[in-house]
């Protein structure tokens, strides 16, 4: 059915004139009639009979109308729902509970009745995220991809925000009264992070923080969920894991977990945006403008090797 056949119709009789409906719509009034009759010969029926005064529904007409209503609000929806700007801007985050979501947040709190669709791809592969930014799956996604040469040439990577990285370990653990580590502190205690994935941003990460610094990073053993990796800590003398300064975690009081800050170097988890490289939702320009608004970490700062090769920011608008 011709949708514009139909917004017509519509007009038509909401307005009680063609001449009235053709003016309001852009077009002549011989083009309005065209459509009705098209419309009229589609359905098998009259919808208007002629007056001195205009044109008046049929039985049918009215009948048809608040059906022909929905049709052109639909389509307005259904058009407004993929006009650039009109969207919810769709991001794609590695955990609810993770730094990205976390400041998203914020910025979602301070701007009100902002569109924003927040989703977790349900995959470890960051060019699973690639491709569902170039499929439009999603408008970009906090992931990365560590090798410049895996990232096809028609989206970016953008560095948006530098993670900085705490100890969380139970009462008993002989580092559990610090104020403050250094890296070399950490050397000889077991640091376990569960589920480390292959060919992953973090796996990347965690196996460069380990040989600069001559850690023990324990990614054996499945991952069963936060609650249980705060059950194991609370239970150990000697078990510790790292987590993000902005991570979101809640545990039991009784656990009595300690969240220790690393400095000297701190040690910064680099969060990426990977977006189109050409026609980006134009809601991206603000939430980049957020992350890169926040304070960056104090003193000297360790990165991954891919960090570092993007260590400076361009512009939010620039192509890099």
């Amino acid at each position: 059915m011709d949708t514009e056949a139909v917004r017509s119709f519509v007009r038509a009789a909401e307005l009680g004139q063609v001449r009235h409906a053709a003016d309001e719509l852009g077009v002549s009034q011989q083009a309005v009639s065209k459509r009705i009759a098209a419309l009229e010969r589609a359905l098998g029926v009259r919808l208007f009979v002629r007056t001195p005064r205009g044109v008046e529904l049929t039985l049918d007409g009215q009948a048809f109308l608040p059906h022909a209503r929905t049709i052109v609000t639909g389509a307005d929806r259904a058009v407004a729902a993929v006009r650039p700007g009109s969207r919810a801007l769709r991001i794609d985050v590695l955990g609810l509970r993770s730094a990205q979501a976390v400041v998203l947040h914020e910025y979602w709190r301070s701007r009100p009745g902002t569109e924003l669709d927040v989703v977790t791809l349900r995959s470890d592969d960051p060019q699973d995220a690639v491709a569902a930014v170039r499929a439009g799956e999603v408008d970009a996604s906090f992931r990365a991809v560590t090798e410049p040469a895996a990232l096809p040439p028609d989206v970016r990577m953008v560095h948006v925000l530098d993670s900085a990285l705490e100890l969380l370990v139970g009462p008993r653990h002989p580092l559990a009264s610090a104020r403050t580590l250094t890296p070399d502190r950490l050397r000889g205690h077991r640091i376990w992070v569960p589920g480390i994935a292959p060919r992953t941003e973090w796996g990347e990460f965690y196996d460069q923080l380990a040989t600069a610094f001559g850690l023990r990073v324990d990614g054996t053993g499945p991952n069963f969920g936060n609650e249980v990796l705060l059950d194991a800590l609370a239970d150990s003398a000697g078990l510790a894991t790292l987590v993000g300064a902005r991570d979101r975690y809640l545990w039991p009081a009784g656990h009595d977990l300690r969240r220790i800050p690393i400095a000297g170097p701190a040690l910064a988890y680099p969060l990426f945006l990977i977006l189109p490289r050409t026609g980006p939702h134009p809601g991206l320009r603000a939430v980049i403008r957020h992350f890169r608004s926040l304070a960056p970490l104090p003193g000297p700062v360790w990165r991954p090797s891919w960090a570092r090769r993007r260590s400076t920011n361009p512009p939010v608008g620039d192509p890099r």
